[in-house]
């Protein structure tokens, strides 16, 4: 059975001469929490508007719940929930007001959806404060049960935790946690805060100047930003040699150091060069890290 909720396929936007979109390709599982990660500007935005309605496509498909004609994206999207940049909110009003509102745009007036919600967000003990009195991070709580107040199965979020404090980050992490694994909602979420997303995400998908630079799951990340250690000598040649001789498993070379991979401790290394008589001027672990990797790609790709 196929689980694909959402396929992207071939989507290519411009704005005249500037090209936002350049045949970007991917697809979306069910029950999975999806980083959609890169810099300002890379396309994050434009391909959720386009995934949403609110930008029109103009080549390439967007399929959603195995609708792609005009006519039943209209329907699928009444599946889909989505928090594009920051939740549009009536200050002056209490946040139980502002999600009846919300409701009234589904046809929709079950108030006990609205208690529930607000509890499930962690903001029933202040139903009845007005909106203009909250922190950041419980707006962006209260825009995120604005986008749930449709029961979707698609949580679709434009960088939700952009400007929160650390608090605030932690908050609304766990909250995506227990939507994905409680309620199972499938969550899109755009973000250019890398770390944060490295302890929320199951799957990622790195775009940067509108073009997918890779698609992968955690399991492949870690495995990709596994531990390693960095090695200098006076004579990298020789210890390189020495290693793969050594069997050290896999090593390779840059510039100016060694990267060795696998399960291998700085004194086993430390005692064959010695032993073959190498100068180590530099040797630690390393892990690298998502924003390593993610830079790495930038330079590929560029």
């Amino acid at each position: 059975m196929d689980d694909t909720i959402l396929r992207i396929t071939g989507l290519t936007k411009r704005y005249g001469a500037k090209t936002a979109l350049d045949n970007v390709s991917f697809e979306v599982k069910k029950g999975r929490i999806y980083g959609f990660i890169g810099e300002n500007g890379a396309g994050k935005t434009t391909t959720i508007r386009a995934i949403t309605g609110l930008s029109s496509i103009e080549q390439g498909s967007v399929e959603l719940f195995g609708k792609s004609n005009k006519a039943g994206l209209v329907q699928a999207r009444r599946k889909m929930g989505c928090l594009v940049e920051r939740p549009i909110l009536e200050l002056h009003k209490t946040a139980k007001e502002n999600l009846k509102y919300q409701q009234l745009l589904y046809g929709n007036r079950d108030g006990g959806r609205i208690e529930k919600l607000l509890e499930r967000v962690g903001l029933g003990d202040v139903k009845n404060k007005k909106v203009g009195d909250f922190s950041l991070g419980m707006k962006q709580r209260l825009g995120i049960a604005m986008a749930l107040i449709n029961s979707p199965e698609l949580l679709i979020l434009d960088e939700p935790v952009n400007g929160l404090d650390p608090m605030g980050m932690v908050e609304v992490r766990e909250l995506l946690l227990s939507l994905c694994k409680d309620d199972g909602i499938t969550i899109v979420i755009s973000s250019h805060i890398l770390a944060e997303l490295y302890q929320l995400a199951t799957d990622y998908v790195m775009i940067s100047h509108g073009r997918i630079l890779s698609t992968l799951t955690k399991d492949e990340l870690d495995g990709l930003c596994t531990t390693h250690v960095i090695m200098e000598t006076e004579s990298n040649g020789e210890a390189l040699e020495a290693l793969k001789a050594g069997g050290f498993g896999q090593v390779d070379l840059d510039e100016k150091s060694i990267r060795i991979f696998g399960n291998t401790g700085t004194k086993d290394i430390a005692k064959l060069m010695y032993d073959k008589g190498i100068l180590v001027t530099h040797l630690a672990k390393h892990e690298r890290t998502l924003e390593e990797y993610y830079m790495e790609l930038l330079g590929r790709g560029a």
